[in-house]
């Protein structure tokens, strides 16, 4: 379980992963925060692709969100292409590496969610998705934040980096894109996330990417999230917090 790929990922996690995302109160919460923004941003759009869709429980959220729009997910390991034809059977599969994407003009909506911290040249990846979108086209990312929190979780992920949003801004912003949103989640949990990481508490407590937790924790955790979300909802920016989502647009 421990070899890492270049792709900076383990390909036998998927299995482990696609037994969780249902009822992870991690999961849950980041869907319905990715779902609010392209709903707000991006309301009806006729081509979406997520890069690095792992078991496709994004892209069934969003097929079930936006039911007309024609699905894409990329993958470069099999062993998540699996699980993603089985939730979303009728979307347009790929085993691709998102560094050797050379689609041109192709999507209204490009998402990546928690991927590119996996990838050293993030900037390629950043730049293939501005040439793959369609002019006016919508990139949705979320990715983890402030490397202060980089801890045992991280490298258990196979992370490279975490974010700060000015970082983040400037890589987006470099590649093309105009930035027109962004706000930090898992906000209110950051300080148990930070006392987790930094070992005051034994390390395997919170295991396997804080997801291995009691259903009364899971039950918890997520009923403060539904209250970050609802007060993203009303506008209110959260910031700092364990992730970040980004909204940007090609011109």
């Amino acid at each position: 379980m421990n070899n890492k790929t270049d792709a900076g990922f383990k390909p036998e996690s998927f299995k482990w992963l696609a037994s969780k995302e249902d009822l992870s109160w991690w999961f849950r919460s980041r869907n319905k925060i990715i779902l609010w923004a392209m709903r707000k941003f991006s309301s009806n759009p006729k081509s979406l692709l997520e890069i690095g869709c792992g078991t496709g429980y994004v892209l069934d959220a969003i097929n079930k969100a936006f039911p007309s729009s024609t699905l894409h997910g990329d993958e470069c390991f099999e062993e998540g292409l699996r699980f993603a034809k089985q939730r979303v059977p009728h979307a347009s599969f790929r085993c691709l590496d998102a560094l050797k994407m050379v689609d041109r003009d192709c999507y209204d909506v490009i998402g990546a969610f928690d991927v590119i911290e996996h990838i050293k040249d993030d900037k390629i990846v950043l730049q293939n998705c501005f040439l793959a979108l369609k002019s006016k086209g919508h990139l949705f990312l979320t990715v983890p934040q402030h490397m202060w929190l980089w801890s045992h979780v991280d490298e258990d992920a196979c992370h490279i980096r975490r974010y700060s949003k000015s970082e983040i801004i400037e890589k987006v912003q470099g590649s093309g894109f105009k930035v027109l949103a962004s706000t930090s989640f898992n906000s209110f949990l950051i300080p148990l996330m930070f006392l987790s990481r930094k070992n005051f508490f034994r390390k395997n407590s919170i295991s396997r990417s804080e997801l291995n937790i009691s259903s009364w924790l899971n039950f918890i955790f997520e009923s403060i999230m539904k209250i970050e979300i609802f007060l993203i909802q009303l506008g209110i920016r959260l910031p700092f917090g364990g992730s970040l989502i980004l909204v940007a647009q090609k011109p």
